[in-house]
């Protein structure tokens, strides 16, 4: 019977009512400090994460629209599909380049991986 009464005392001290009793006794003392606090982390992810991929993003982006506007015909140009041509054609949002001797495509401005150096 000892062990049996031993038991019964041991799960009444872990019962629902008493984590109720001691959660609400931290909440009421901590207030919305604690709560900056356990949102401190999250904040400070988000933060490091748009520094170091959303900015260079944008930066990089801000850039290749440069680049596309500052193209005039005569520029050679390689595509995203790895393509090399010479522009020979500026329309709204196509350009033509020529690949090879009478060889001529059209593309769109967004295809234009970067300007190269003609050799």
């Amino acid at each position: 019977m000892k062990i049996l009464y031993g038991l019964s005392s041991l799960s009444g001290m872990f019962s629902v009512k008493n984590a109720y009793a001691a959660s609400g006794a931290a909440s009421a003392s901590g207030g919305w400090e604690s709560t900056l606090m356990n949102f401190a982390p999250l904040i400070a992810i988000v933060v490091i994460f748009y520094l170091l991929v959303i900015l260079p993003q944008q930066k990089r982006t801000k850039e290749h629209k440069k680049m596309i506007e500052s193209l005039k015909v005569g520029d050679e140009v390689l595509t995203t599909g790895g393509i090399f041509g010479v522009i020979t054609g500026i329309a709204d949002q196509l350009f033509t380049i020529e690949i090879a001797k009478d060889v001529k495509i059209k593309i769109t401005k967004s295809a234009i991986a970067t300007k190269t150096i003609k050799q």
